[in-house]
């Protein structure tokens, strides 16, 4: 077998490289096995399970089977530690065994070094390291340095060197690259969306609410002014009205007439020519003025007002509908309805506002090994993350989430949640089972019994995205993976939402900023990776790109989109930044 192995010392990084190379080379249809040396006291079973307990009490070996998989555990029994011959002798032939540890074997590595360690790189005494991966550039290494992060150049330089196909990421060495398995189709992202745009159109219909619950609606139709504003010429400054081309040029000083003009207050009588009246920012223009002069600029004596300049005519005044007149358009329809334009729409007399009635969402997670947070987990299980996540989005994109639960890998149970899903909501969003494996039962019941259309799509990270119906209703298929499910739903499902909830298809668009990354990025895949702004105005990224960190999703603040073509990319090269608030969800 191939072998090629992942070193450095702790918190170097490589646990976390070795999961991005399993995710890439398994992607390009190649089997892949790995060998991991864990140090010291570390025990691979847990204490008080029940294969604890066996091996506890004597047993030599204890060999665990479930329905997903199987574990034979050996007692040493005061036995030397095993050696990395025999340990690769118990490994069923792969096309790569990638090894992370056993840094004193001559089989050919790449060293993991992070500057944070402060640890020395191996790379300078051992000359089996070919390579190092690095999230900087050391100096005085006579080894190639990749980024750390550049899964895809790595796993280019370990099958290359491993002399498996013809090129660089090409199995059947035609040259080619792939991403897939030979044999596979995959949807570039723009004719997937444009498949979409095609598809899904408004289902919703429309209500009146009142401007005080109108934020974060979608208009059902355009709006028009039912009154000017402002209504009425008014002052913009606290000072002194009069009519300018009644008096002449400064110093002047002007009778001041008895009151004064205050907001929603009109004066009874009209100002005489070459008289003045005390006026407030935002009160209506008596009568016999056209201009004010601001307070600062005046003096008073007795019953008098001196100017020792003055402004133009029309000088410190709004005048009447110069923001909006009767009829003009307000608002369009489409539009998602923010604090500041239910402030437009009160200043143009409108009460309440027709909407479009909330989307519901279904939202179903399906798995054998999924619990909710915070109750008993099974030995293999884990705690369903994607449910909670998804309500979020469901909610920031201003639609209703219906919650449907956890599906067992059962299709009659999953089948009763997409009937509940389909009586109770608009749209259902699943995750899991939308792949091809012996348990991916929601692509099976959508071709059986609904309609399905599966689009492996040209995208990192992501899997088949499974799009269909379930009597009438649309289903979205998600990946089970939170990271991929988080991006198919952002750049696949929400545009689709949104059109179905009456906003119309939207698209973000990107902020071109200089990246603070290395990455060397091949053809054949879109790309998204995880990011947030540097104090300096910088692109970063997540340490990992592997799909499985959960933790990357709370740590980023915006997606890197990275074209599907070839791309080299380091500190200063401009990326296409997108922050989440260009998905309408702020920080969500």
């Amino acid at each position: 077998m191939k072998v090629f192995g992942i070193v450095g010392w702790k918190n170097s990084g490589k646990t976390g490289l070795v999961e991005r190379l399993v995710a890439e080379i398994t992607g390009r249809g190649f089997t892949v096995s790995t060998i991991k040396h864990a140090h010291h006291s570390f025990d691979v079973d847990h204490e008080g399970r029940d294969s604890w307990r066996h091996r506890q009490a004597g047993a030599k070996q204890v060999l665990l089977s479930s329905r997903n998989r199987w574990a034979l555990m050996h007692e040493h029994c005061g036995d030397e530690e095993a050696s990395y011959a025999s340990l690769l002798s118990k490994l069923d032939p792969v096309d790569v065994v990638l090894v992370e540890g056993f840094k004193a074997e001559g089989f050919p590595k790449i060293e993991a070094h992070r500057r944070e360690t402060g640890q020395p790189l191996i790379a300078r005494t051992n000359e089996s390291v070919l390579a190092v991966a690095a999230d900087h550039r050391p100096e005085e290494i006579k080894q190639p340095i990749f980024d750390l992060n550049d899964a895809t150049g790595i796993a280019d330089f370990i099958l290359q060197h491993l002399g498996i196909g013809g090129a660089p990421g090409s199995k059947d060495g035609s040259g080619e690259r792939h991403a897939l398995p030979k044999g596979v189709d995959w949807t570039p992202v723009d004719e997937v969306h444009a498949a979409l745009e095609q598809r899904f159109q408004c289902v919703v219909g429309t209500e009146d609410v009142g401007l005080n619950d109108a934020v974060g609606r979608i208009a059902a139709s355009d709006t028009h002014a039912l009154r000017p504003s402002p209504p009425r010429a008014n002052s913009a400054v606290d000072g002194y009205g009069f009519a300018r081309d009644t008096i002449g040029a400064p110093p002047v000083t002007l009778p001041l007439v008895e009151g004064r003009s205050e907001p929603g207050i009109m004066l009874p009588e009209a100002v005489p020519a070459g008289q003045a009246v005390r006026i407030l920012t935002g009160a209506p223009l008596p009568e016999g003025v056209d201009t004010v002069a601001l307070q600062e600029n005046a003096q008073i004596a007795d019953a008098d007002v001196h100017f020792a300049e003055l402004p133009r005519k029309g000088g410190n005044t709004r005048k009447a509908g110069e923001d909006l007149g009767v009829g003009d358009l307000v608002l369009k329809a489409k539009r998602t309805l923010r604090a500041g334009d239910a402030a437009l729409l009160a200043s143009a007399g409108l009460r309440v506002v027709s909407v479009r009635q909330k989307l519901r969402v279904g939202i179903l997670s399906t798995g054998n090994e999924l619990s909710d947070a915070g109750t008993p987990l099974e030995a293999a299980g884990i705690y369903d993350a994607n449910r909670p996540m998804l309500n979020g989005l469901v909610r920031a994109f201003g639609c209703t989430p219906v919650d449907l639960g956890i599906s067992k890998d059962s299709r009659s149970e999953i089948s009763a949640a997409l009937d509940e899903g389909a009586y109770s909501a608009d749209v259902i969003l699943t995750s899991g089972g939308a792949s091809a494996g012996d348990e991916d039962h929601i692509a099976d019941l959508l071709r059986a019994e609904g309609n399905l259309d599966v689009w492996r799509i040209a995208v990192k990270p992501g899997r088949p995205l499974a799009i269909g119906q379930w009597k009438s209703k649309p289903v979205f298929g998600l990946p089970g993976n939170p990271v991929a499910a988080f991006v198919c739903t952002l750049i696949f499902a929400r545009p689709a939402i949104l059109a179905m909830a009456g906003a119309g298809w939207q698209r973000p668009q990107p902020l071109m900023l200089p990246a603070d990354f290395y990455k060397s990025k091949k053809p054949g895949r879109r790309e998204y990776l995880r990011g947030r702004l540097t104090d300096a105005g910088r692109v970063e990224v997540f340490s990992s790109e592997g799909s499985g960190r959960v933790s990357g999703l709370s740590w980023a603040e915006g997606l890197v989109e990275l074209p599907d073509g070839a791309m080299e990319i380091e500190p200063g090269t401009p990326v296409a930044y997108l922050p989440f608030s260009a998905f309408g969800i702020g920080s969500v």
